[in-house]
């Protein structure tokens, strides 16, 4: 199983703008990652699941867009939420 009901909702809490933000760029953005990290290392233990993976590549292309997104209406928010994931962008 990817993500728990309680790592979702801490997630939530630390990513998002408002008291009831659950949708936010930043909210998809953050949970994404966590999806990706988890098939990438289901993807390690089973090399030949390609449905797996094309899932994978359709989250890493969904992030991408919405990376672009927030970096086109917001560079400090941009910087600060790859900061917080620790992605290389």
């Amino acid at each position: 199983m990817a993500l728990s009901t309680t790592d979702k909702s801490a997630i939530i809490e630390k990513h998002q703008q408002a008291e009831a933000d659950t949708g936010s760029a930043d909210v998809q953005v953050a949970l994404m990652t966590a999806r990706i990290t988890y098939l990438t290392t289901h993807m390690k233990e089973h090399p030949k699941d390609y449905a797996s993976r094309r899932g994978l590549l359709r989250l890493v292309g969904q992030r991408r867009r919405l990376l672009k997104f927030i970096s086109g209406r917001d560079p400090a928010r941009y910087r600060a939420l790859i900061a917080s994931l620790g992605l290389r962008r």
